[in-house]
Formats: structure tokens, C-alpha cells, sequence
């Protein structure tokens, strides 16, 4: 029996080994994913394992004998079935939905005819997390995906969100794989800036001003600033301290006589320093010639959260090469529509020695590579979009990964948008207005009915640091546009001279003081570079086929909103 328990015991923590990359990070109990089970169901019946998840449903059979459980660890979508005996655990404690259990038992094959490929007949209760079903905010039935923005810390128990979940990290695990296969170095760029890449202005503003005004007045409130007459008084007793002191010594008193007066002359002035910091203590915010002083600011100048990282990675890119960054950004754009967040990621990257088509040529590429991922990553997930979401989801990347993107001029797209008979776009196409969603959409689903880069845009319409053609009216700008959500990638070839890019800033009406170190970039070793940035929710939302961007973000950030 001491042989046989050795035995079980042995080939539990070669399971638990088995579903780590590391067997040193196996948790003291061998749990095991429900994942690495249903993957391979057959060599585990008969086996002793440890799982631990959240009940999807429970019921009770058999009058109260025994209960199903739907477990899930979040691992995949797929559920592991549990039975649990009555005389195991009480059964009224592991039924509600929501439930989190570990448990032990043996995995079996069952009946005949059950679309379950293994189930779980639990030897033991471990531990219970109980859910009070009164009260726990996600019922069993089918919920929207409106109502689970009010549950943004429940919401990934969903099959929904938690699918997209993980298609988000096959996303992000894609993208670091494409770029470190192509030789690119990830740089970690700031999150607060002091320069606005957009040159939009619709920045977040970092400031401590507001809550140092509010400490100071708070501060004089409980203790009122110093009068005139203290100060006054504060100052006289420095003199007289000063007065002992040069009286000791023109006595010529001892050594310790005169150390101590000095003492005491220190500590009077000491004094009166701090009351004339009080006496000048004033409320509100600092300001100079009429405007807000941010001198007296934490950074010493104004701050913002970044609308992007490309300018700072582009220092890397002139000293490393090739480099991209992949962090959170910031907008605040009041903007309600399914397409905006106030905090969004961005990938990111800069190539050296690069010119606009390499940038359309790294675009496709890169785009494709995700979508094919998904393909033979996560086809569970995506399989359960197509049923639930949008059924042209595994078509959609399965076009976008196979076929070669259509390429055309800005100025090519017009004219096909301005012939269009069959219809009538809210928003007026012609030459010089930034392209609408309804048009980029119009260009890849119906004209072309693949992705579409479009490059060679009005200056215009497009940021300083873009590359100015001979023509003088374009830039060497380009957006990649796939089917469902439009553009998914911009970018450009980067302006590398220093008196046109310098004229692009005036012209743009922005100050030259806060760009002198990205001008510096062109004074010391310009190189022709170029990038582009895809905005991660976009391409969430293309694989997943969801319409709403607040959807494909584990906490959204909008108007009004910023939970948790």
C-alpha cells in the first residue's frame, strides 16, 4: 500500500512538473491547469491530480447525494466537470456560482455519450473561497457586455472577457517574439513627458501644484503664519545674540564661552529663517506675470502623461538601431465614441537607416505575423468569437495573414472615395481632409477587400516630425487599414533635416525650447529613419471582432470613468 501511494504521489509531481517550464516554480499542493488536462486527457485517467478554479455552475443530483461542478481556472475556455459526494464536503458551499475551490481527486473517463473528455471525482476539499449567491453581482445568465463595465473586477470570470484575455496575451507575446526575431531591442520609454508628440495638445497634465496649494493652506488654517511683530521681535533677538558674541570676544572670554554664544546665535537665526518661511507661506497657485509659475512645480516645468513614446525611442533608434517600445499611452480627448479610451497601449517601433517603404514593408509583416499567431496560438478563443461575437473572425485573419496588402497614394484614395456611386458618406471626401473611418473602412472592405496602406498624406494633417516630400504638399506618412476597424497602424518616415524639421515645428505653432534635444538628433549623426506605432485595443478589437474598444482593455479609462 506504502509502494502504491509512493507511486500516485510521484506521478502527481511529474504532472505538475510537466505543466511548468520550470519544475522549481510547482506550488507546494501540484496544482494543476485545467488546460494542461483537457490537452491531454487520456494519459491523465486513472491519475490523482490537484486543480483549483472558480464554479461556472454546480448543481446538485440525487436528491443532495452528490453535485456537478463546471470548474475553470481561467487557463482555456473549456471547463473541467467535478463530482464532489456529499460526505466529501457540504455540497450548498461549492454550488453557487463564483466559488473558487481547490481540490483534490482521481480523474476518470466518463460514461458513454458526454461530450466531456475527463471528469474529476474529488477525494478531498482543500480549501473554499464561498460565494453568497444573494448577492454576488454576475448571475448565471447571459449578461451584456454594457452591464459588465460596472463589474470591471468580475468581469474576467466571463467566457467572453476572459477570452479575450488571452488572445490579448498571445497578442502581446506575439508582438515581443516579431520584433526580437527581427532584431529589434525593447526600450522602456517614460511614461511622464515633457513633450507632446502629437502636437495636438489633448495631454494629461502631471502636476503637484493643486495638492501642494491645498497642504500649504490646510497648513496655515491649523497654524496661522507668523505677524509682522514676531518677526520683528525674532530678528532683534539675532541682534542681541550677534552683540554677545562680538562682546566675548573682544573680551577675549574662553573658548567655551564663545562656542556657546555661538550656539546661540545659530539657533536664533535658525528661528528666524523658519518664521520667515511661514511669514511668506501663500495659498493658492504660484504665478508669474499673470500666468501659472510651474517653476515651483515638482518637475520644475510642465509635465504631461505621454501621447506616445516614438520620440524618446527614437534616441535609441539613433544609437542602437532598431527599437520599438510597447507601453500605456494617454489622451484627453473627450470623446465618447467605441473607438476612444483615455488610456490605450501602443506598440512602437523606430528602424535606422529606413526609409517608407521599409516602414510599409516591417508594417505588413508585423500584422500579418499576429494574425497567424492567433491562428495556430489560440484557435479555442477564436473559435468561441466566431460563435459568439463575430463568426468572420478566423476568416478575417486568416485573409489578413495570406494576402499581400494593397498599397496606394493618399491622393489615389481620394479619387476612388470621390467616385464612389453606391454611397453616400456622412463625412465629405476630397484632397487635404484626414481620411474618416467610414472611408478607410470603404477602401478595405468593399474596393479592395483586403488591408490597404495608403501613404504619401497632405502635410498638413499630419505631425512635424514626418518627412517632407519633394512636392512640398506631402509627407512620407502612411496608415495601414484592415477590415472591421480601419486604420490599425501609422506611421512615417522620419524627418532627418534640421532646418526643415525646425521650420515644421514653428509652422505647427509649437515652441522650439521644449524639442532642442530631439533637434540634437539632428545636428550630431542624422540617420534616415522611420516607424510606426498600432494601437494594441485596435488590433484586439480586428481579431475579436467586438465593437466596443472598452472591451478589449482590462480597466477602460473614458469620460467619467476611471474605475478601480
Amino acid at each position: 500500500m506504502a509502494e502504491a501511494d509512493g507511486a500516485a504521489e510521484k506521478v502527481t509531481t511529474e504532472m505538475a512538473a510537466a505543466s511548468l517550464a520550470d519544475p522549481a516554480l510547482e506550488q507546494s499542493h501540484g496544482r494543476i491547469f485545467i488546460k494542461t488536462i483537457l490537452n491531454g486527457a487520456e494519459e491523465f485517467v486513472g491519475r490523482r491530480v490537484v486543480v483549483g478554479g472558480w464554479v461556472k455552475t454546480g448543481r446538485e443530483q440525487g436528491k443532495g447525494a452528490f453535485a456537478f461542478l463546471e470548474l475553470n481556472d481561467g487557463s482555456c475556455l473549456a471547463n473541467l466537470q467535478v463530482i464532489v459526494d456529499a460526505g466529501v464536503c457540504s455540497l450548498a458551499q461549492l454550488t453557487p456560482t463564483g466559488t473558487s475551490v481547490l481540490i483534490e481527486g482521481e480523474l476518470k473517463k466518463p460514461p458513454e455519450g458526454v461530450k466531456q473528455s475527463v471528469e474529476l471525482r474529488v477525494e478531498k476539499v482543500l480549501e473554499v473561497g464561498p460565494v453568497d449567491s444573494a448577492k454576488y453581482p454576475l448571475p448565471k445568465t447571459r449578461l451584456t457586455l454594457e452591464f459588465l463595465r460596472d463589474f470591471v473586477h468580475f468581469r474576467a470570470r466571463t467566457n467572453t472577457i476572459s477570452a479575450v484575455a488571452r488572445i490579448r496575451n498571445e497578442l502581446a507575446y506575439a508582438t515581443h517574439t516579431f520584433f526580437r526575431e527581427n532584431g529589434f531591442r525593447y526600450v522602456h520609454t517614460p511614461i511622464i513627458t515633457t513633450s507632446d508628440c502629437e502636437g495636438a495638445g489633448e495631454m494629461f497634465q502631471v502636476t503637484t501644484l493643486f495638492s501642494e496649494a491645498e497642504k500649504i493652506e490646510k497648513e496655515l488654517n491649523q497654524n496661522p503664519p507668523p505677524q509682522e511683530s514676531d518677526i520683528e521681535a525674532a530678528k532683534l533677538i539675532v541682534k542681541e545674540k550677534g552683540e554677545s558674541v562680538s562682546h566675548l570676544k573682544s573680551l577675549k572670554a574662553s573658548k567655551d564661552k564663545i562656542v556657546g554664544a555661538v550656539s546661540e546665535l545659530t539657533k536664533a537665526k535658525e528661528s528666524l529663517a523658519k518664521l520667515e518661511e511661514r511669514f511668506n507661506m501663500k495659498g493658492g497657485i504660484p504665478h508669474k506675470e499673470g500666468k501659472i509659475d510651474y517653476a515651483h512645480d515638482f518637475f520644475g516645468r510642465q509635465a504631461f502623461l505621454t501621447v506616445s513614446g516614438q520620440l524618446q525611442v527614437e534616441t535609441y533608434a539613433c544609437a542602437l538601431g532598431n527599437v520599438y517600445t510597447f507601453g500605456p499611452t494617454f489622451r484627453a480627448e473627450h470623446s465618447h465614441t467605441s473607438r476612444h479610451l483615455a488610456e490605450f497601449w501602443m506598440v512602437e517601433p523606430e528602424i535606422a537607416f529606413a526609409n517608407l517603404e521599409d516602414d510599409m514593408n516591417y508594417a505588413e509583416s508585423y500584422v500579418k505575423f499576429l494574425c497567424k499567431w492567433l491562428l495556430d496560438h489560440c484557435l479555442e478563443d477564436m473559435e468561441f468569437m466566431v460563435k459568439n461575437v463575430d463568426k468572420t473572425a478566423i476568416e478575417r485573419l486568416k485573409l489578413v495573414s495570406l494576402m499581400p496588402f494593397e498599397r496606394i497614394s493618399y491622393t489615389k484614395a481620394v479619387q476612388l472615395l470621390e467616385n464612389v456611386t453606391d454611397k453616400e458618406f456622412e463625412n465629405k471626401v476630397e484632397w487635404g481632409v484626414d481620411l474618416a473611418s467610414e472611408h478607410e473602412r470603404y477602401l478595405t472592405e468593399v474596393i479592395f477587400q483586403k488591408p490597404v496602406i495608403v501613404y504619401n498624406y497632405p502635410k498638413s494633417i499630419k505631425a512635424f516630425y514626418m518627412r517632407q516630400n519633394d512636392d512640398g504638399k506631402t509627407v512620407a506618412a502612411m496608415d495601414v487599414l484592415v477590415p472591421k476597424v480601419g486604420e490599425l497602424i501609422g506611421g512615417s518616415q522620419r524627418e532627418e533635416r534640421l532646418d526643415v524639421l525646425k521650420q515644421r515645428i514653428l509652422e505647427m505653432g509649437l515652441p522650439l525650447e521644449p524639442y532642442e534635444w530631439y533637434l540634437d538628433l539632428r545636428r550630431f549623426g542624422t540617420v534616415k529613419h522611420c516607424g510606426f506605432g498600432l494601437g494594441f485595443e485596435r488590433m484586439v478589437l480586428f481579431a475579436t471582432g467586438l465593437d466596443n474598444i472598452r472591451d478589449v482593455i482590462p480597466f477602460p479609462r473614458y469620460p467619467g470613468r476611471a474605475d478601480l
